[in-house]
Formats: C-alpha cells, sequence, structure tokens
C-alpha cells in the first residue's frame, strides 16, 4: 500500500500541536491596516487553533501529522 501523500498548501500553512490541535495564523492581517482598530491588530498577532470542524478537515490534508 502507497503512503498518502500531504497537500502541500496545508503544510505550509498549518501546525499540528502534540495534543491534536491545529495552528493557524490570524486571519485579516494582510492588508488594510488603516481601517482595522488598535484592539484587533493587538489581538491578531501570533497564531491562533482552529475549531474542532476546521481542524478535521485539515487533519485530512495532513495524514502523517496527528
Amino acid at each position: 500500500m502507497p503512503k498518502m501523500k500531504t497537500k502541500s498548501s496545508a503544510k505550509k500553512r498549518f501546525k499540528v500541536t502534540g495534543t491534536g490541535k491545529v495552528l493557524a495564523g490570524q486571519a485579516g492581517k494582510r492588508h488594510g491596516m488603516i481601517k482595522r482598530h488598535k484592539k484587533f491588530i493587538r489581538d491578531a498577532r501570533g497564531t491562533t487553533t482552529l475549531s474542532a470542524p476546521d481542524a478535521k478537515i485539515i487533519k485530512g490534508f495532513m495524514p502523517y501529522d496527528r
């Protein structure tokens, strides 16, 4: 049985933690920062964990990162 392939786009954008949660970069910080509130910019630093339904989809793209 051949190995399953990992989606290259998913492995570049997401990381699976040791407990199985999926980390992703915060959305909404690429451009248009002048119209965002300062609180939004502060709160959107770093990474965030995805919700369970979204994480289930991403884990399907990365079969060996569980």
